[in-house]
């Protein structure tokens, strides 16, 4: 808003937009941080590939939403897919953040097959009951990134070391 304000003559800073947006109840339309913040009152499962080498397929599956900007919104889109192979195994888009959209996904995927563990972040959708006790009829692990989450790769996957 400030760049535009200064191309049409208006010597502004962005301080005073802010406040000035502020004052009229004005709110910028960008992704907001932090939306993988646990839920309160939703379980929160341990980490479990940490230090574990992924070398086979369905061995992780995983799960993550990004945002894709609208002109005055967002479109959600959550993927889930192998980690070794890298192969998206079912996604889906939707307007809004509730755990719908997700859980369709992930009955898509569990179509094709069962993976050992199934990592996803903390947000809301995935630590829902209707998310999580798929994992629970289908006898999978369920894992949930920390802050310091990090898994290794066997560099001899199916693309050829990449």
């Amino acid at each position: 808003m400030k760049v535009w304000l200064n191309r049409q003559g208006h010597q502004v800073n962005r301080r005073r937009v802010q406040r000035l947006m502020r004052t009229m109840g004005l709110t910028a339309i960008y992704r907001q941080s932090r939306t993988s913040k646990p839920t309160p009152g939703h379980k929160v499962y341990p980490y479990l590939p940490g230090g574990v080498e992924i070398d086979r397929p369905t061995q992780v599956w995983a799960a993550d939403i990004t945002y894709i900007p609208m002109d005055r919104s967002f479109l959600y889109l959550v993927a889930i897919m192998d980690w070794y192979s890298r192969y998206v195994l079912a996604w889906r888009l939707s307007n809004t953040l509730d755990a719908d959209f997700c859980v369709e996904a992930l009955k898509e995927a569990l179509g094709k097959g069962k993976p050992e563990v199934f990592n996803t972040d903390q947000g809301g959708q995935f630590s829902s009951e209707a998310f999580t006790g798929l994992f629970e009829q289908e006898e999978v692990r369920v894992s949930m990134d920390g802050r310091d989450a990090t898994v290794t790769i066997s560099s001899s996957n199916v693309y050829g070391g990449l």
